[in-house]
């Protein structure tokens, strides 16, 4: 199968990007600076991530696509302001995660953001339980770009007038070179930042455009680096088909009227696990020394019984030191709670503790 290219794969050659496939894309993965440094620059001044690979699905419909979409997510879209935006999943019957998602509400439908390596498959299944009665897309002709760090309101302002106006997870309809881009007040790094949906035509130019303001292409080995130290869940690491959002303590991503009044796919697998708790979840693990733990790093208790597994583990830049996400057996997931990580073949000493490593940076409104 050929790999895919983005509309900014030349602009990141031009800029000495070494290349990885993900999910069936040729991405940049880090410029010449390096991933500590690309982190680093993000979480100061302002970094911009290609992240035109994902998912871009629109669909349009009248008041009965509210109903029906809400008899798959578990989300209150009923109650859902205009270009506002929501964190949610798409399930199984067992409340196993297909992806998790964003799903925005824009005039006449939704947008919803997809993984990835998921999109295809999250496309056809939506397909299936919607019948196939709505007008949906995977739009391919638009890119989606995200600036983030505490300088990407005043560069992006720069450049579209009013986007300093967006409160988080809020967005709305904007005009470059007279075309219509959508730009949202999110991201995944832990910092203030936007991402924008515009025509593959257009991306090099606006990108090129906040380059010479003063932001500097990212790429996905900082992405990874700056989620992770921001506790935030990675799909195909802390999220797949065999965890639940409860099991991944996202909780807080499921509306509660909609648990306490309605049915929705896997409604009655949630309700039970609020009700009488999981046999596993996922924490924070900070290991005591400078060894790194990474995926599938196998986790012990004090009595060298195997209690968990690491899903993600790096060096957080911003922390100075490593840091890991894993799931374990609930009884031992109490923050301080002593844990040992085996790496090639010894245990090391580690604590399971609070996530986010690093505080976040969001904005709430800007008056």
């Amino acid at each position: 199968m050929e790999i895919k290219k983005t509309s900014l794969y030349q602009l990141h050659q031009n800029s000495n990007a070494k290349f990885v496939e993900f999910a069936g894309y040729e991405m940049p993965i880090q410029y010449d600076r390096g991933i500590i440094e690309e982190h680093k620059f993000t979480r100061k001044y302002s970094g911009v991530f290609d992240v035109s690979h994902m998912g871009q699905l629109f669909i349009y419909g009248d008041e009965n696509l509210t109903k029906d979409l809400e008899k798959i997510f578990p989300v209150d879209l009923k109650n859902l302001e205009l270009n506002s935006s929501k964190y949610s999943f798409l399930m199984n019957n067992e409340a196993g995660i297909y992806d998790d998602l964003i799903i925005t509400k824009i005039e006449g439908g939704f947008i919803i953001i997809l993984n990835a390596a998921c999109k295809d498959n999250d496309h056809k299944i939506l397909s299936k339980l919607l019948s196939n009665k709505y007008d949906m897309s995977l739009d391919e002709s638009r890119s989606l770009i995200a600036i983030q760090g505490p300088k990407s309101v005043q560069i992006l302002n720069n450049t579209i007038k009013g986007v300093k106006n967006l409160n988080f997870m809020t967005g709305n309809w904007f005009l470059y070179k007279e075309k219509k881009i959508f730009i949202t007040r999110s991201g995944y790094t832990g910092e203030d930042g936007f991402e924008i949906s515009i025509e593959n035509h257009l991306v090099e130019d606006f990108t090129k455009e906040l380059l010479e303001k003063g932001a500097k292409l990212i790429g996905l080995g900082a992405r990874d680096t700056l989620r992770l130290e921001a506790g935030l869940c990675l799909y195909g690491h802390e999220l797949d088909i065999n965890k639940t959002p409860i099991e991944a303590n996202l909780k807080w991503a499921i509306s509660k009227q909609r648990i306490e009044n309605s049915y929705f796919i896997a409604s009655d697998v949630i309700k039970n696990q609020i009700k009488e708790g999981v046999k596993k979840t996922r924490v924070g693990i900070k290991p005591e020394g400078r060894i790194i733990a990474r995926e599938k790093t196998k986790i012990f208790n004090e009595n060298d019984l195997l209690i968990g597994e690491v899903t993600s583990g790096t060096f957080g830049p911003s922390v100075n030191g490593p840091i890991a996400m894993g799931y374990v057996e609930q009884e031992f997931s109490k923050k301080d709670t002593k844990v040992f990580l085996e790496v090639r073949g010894k245990k090391h000493p580690a604590n399971i503790c609070g996530l986010p490593f690093y505080k976040k940076s969001y904005v709430k409104g800007v008056s």
